[in-house]
């Protein structure tokens, strides 16, 4: 296990009865953890309902958790594992994109420079986000999780191939035209 993973530690703390650590885990990983699962489930509820399994899981899992991978491979494998299970359930056996309801606070609508708060930044980065929403559900389905799973997971090649089966060269190919296909519909935005 690497040094850095400090949430390795946090588990590991949390799994000798350390709630805090717990608190400061979650605090960490909800909102990359949430925005993956959203990304590839339509249904907010649905969302809600996988990202609390995936927490149960983890509190379930703690007394047999072992640092032999970065804690975030082994949760974003927690989260895979449960969305299989519930497309299984919802005969649903491809990804599919965020469709951001308008009564749902968006994740993406936050980002902004120092005039975050003024409407007009808001609005504009309301749209950016629900832009790339849309470039995010063009990408096939293998493309979309290897990228997902990259960027809000924060997972290495080797780990991404390991969660799901592939090898590091198509992973690699999978990010490769993930990005390319991302840079050119988005172009404008840069």
């Amino acid at each position: 296990m690497e040094e850095r993973d400090a949430d390795a530690q946090l588990m590991l703390r949390y799994a000798a009865g350390d709630a805090r650590a717990f608190e400061e885990l979650y605090e960490r990983n909800r909102a990359g953890l949430w925005r993956f699962i959203r990304h590839l489930v339509r249904d907010a509820a649905a969302t809600d309902d996988v990202f609390q399994e995936c927490w149960s899981r983890v509190i379930g899992n703690r007394e047999r958790y072992r640092p032999t991978a970065r804690f975030t491979t082994w949760l974003y494998r927690i989260a895979h594992n449960r969305l299989v299970d519930h497309w299984r359930t919802h005969a649903r056996a491809e990804f599919v994109a965020t469709d951001v309801d308008g009564d749902e606070p968006d994740p993406l609508a936050f980002v902004a420079g120092a005039r975050g708060d003024e409407p007009e930044v808001r609005a504009g980065a309301r749209e950016q986000g629900q832009r790339i929403d849309v470039a995010l559900s063009r990408l096939p389905p293998a493309q979309r999780e290897a990228f997902l799973l990259h960027q809000e997971g924060g997972l290495e090649l080797a780990d991404i191939a390991a969660l799901t089966g592939a090898g590091i060269e198509t992973v690699k190919s999978r990010l490769r035209y993930a990005l390319a296909k991302l840079r050119l519909e988005l172009a404008d935005l840069r």
